[in-house]
């Protein structure tokens, strides 16, 4: 609770003590004091259950109360034109219809957040599902992500977008970060917001719904979405994890993400860019368009092209999703001037060729050495 809101509270409190020791409605000064006292407690209870509690079931309640109070003035009419009936039962019981009526009117219409469909054409059917709003939670990680205004414009969301004053606060004070990269993450999801408002198929609304008790924003909004029988959409592992615990579903764009990438099987063919290095030898790296790690075999020479390999193989880690795979350069024979210097792949074999075996005089036997062969004269006659 702020500073500013406990001495407001404080002076309703004092002022309703002090307008209950001046009148003194009792007569006597301590029971106008603890009059004027808890009058002013409960004002600020009021003031604080209201605060806490969405602007349709107030709506929903006060319409609720009034219906309530509407029939026991039906019943109360009905009693009077009862002869028969003493004064004194028929006065209890159009005391009792006011309360009980008042009563359950009240709690019948802050439970349902849809009485405004009462006024509406169609009519629907009280077990159907649209009964019951489909609220989606924005928290601060999936707007600045950006990624939710992508798929609200593709029609494929049809829930109301609730964004709470305190994550819309919390984008503020990122946007006014002195660090550059909070500062431009900060002004990259209010501009999300702008684009998710200006969505006609939207109904997006930010709500001033707060609780000042709670101070993490997590659990504000695990709070906020209990309260509005919500969803919470998100990218924050942790506040997933706690949602959950707490009996709150979570919708990660992440894990939408994962679901959507395309099945990649070995023996496929694809065309993909050649970043970096791999770690091992020789080995090239390239990503998909969903940041799906390719590791090629065999193609550091080709870092910064485009190439065409085949899958090999498949890999799922808990990182995410890996995928092998080979040139399909390598199936055909390269030329020899293609080959790097050193390579004896695919190089034809010479002929051997087979002589006699020679075999080597015993130690100590004298070697005659073999005359020189003359060439052959031909001496012509005359």
């Amino acid at each position: 609770m702020n500073r500013d809101r406990f001495l407001t509270q404080l002076a309703i409190v004092l002022l309703s003590l002090g307008t209950a020791l001046w009148m003194k409605p009792l007569g006597s000064t301590l029971w106008s004091a603890v009059l004027g006292a808890g009058l002013g407690s409960a004002v600020v209870a009021l003031e604080h259950y209201l605060r806490s509690r969405p602007i349709t079931t107030l709506i929903g309640g006060t319409l609720g109360l009034f219906t309530g109070l509407a029939a026991a003035v039906l019943v109360g009419l009905v009693l009077s034109l009862q002869p028969g009936i003493p004064d004194a039962p028929k006065t209890y019981l159009v005391l009792t219809a006011l309360l009980a009526l008042g009563y359950l009117g009240m709690v019948r219409g802050s439970a349902s957040d849809r009485w405004w469909e009462l006024f509406g054409t169609a009519a629907k059917s009280p077990g159907s599902a649209d009964n019951r709003p489909l609220n989606l939670v924005l928290d601060t990680s999936v707007i600045i992500d950006g990624r939710i205004a992508d798929i609200a414009e593709t029609g494929f969301l049809s829930e109301r977008l609730i964004i709470p004053q305190f994550v819309l606060r919390e984008l503020q004070h990122v946007a006014d970060s002195p660090e550059t990269t909070k500062r431009n993450r900060g002004r990259r999801g209010l501009d999300i917001l702008q684009r998710l408002q200006k969505n006609k198929k939207l109904d997006t609304i930010i709500t001033d719904m707060d609780f000042p008790n709670i101070r993490e924003v997590d659990l504000k909004l695990i709070e906020l979405a209990k309260q509005l029988g919500a969803k919470i959409v998100t990218n924050d592992f942790n506040l997933n994890k706690v949602a959950q615990l707490r009996g709150v579903l979570v919708l990660n764009i992440n894990e939408l993400a994962n679901a959507l990438r395309p099945v990649v099987l070995p023996g496929e063919t694809m065309q993909v860019f050649i970043l970096k290095e791999g770690k091992e030898y020789n080995q090239g790296v390239a990503y998909l368009d969903d940041g799906t790690m390719v590791v090629v075999d065999n193609a550091r020479r080709q870092i910064g092209r485009a190439v065409d390999i085949s899958v090999t193989s498949v890999l799922q880690t808990t990182a995410g999703k890996m995928i092998f795979g080979k040139l399909i350069e390598e199936t055909t024979p390269r030329l020899a001037s293609d080959r790097p210097p050193g390579d004896r792949s695919e190089r034809p074999e010479r002929p051997r060729t087979l002589s006699a075996p020679t075999s080597t005089p015993p130690t100590g036997t004298p070697v005659t050495p073999t005359p020189p062969e003359m060439p052959e004269v031909k001496l012509s006659q005359p």
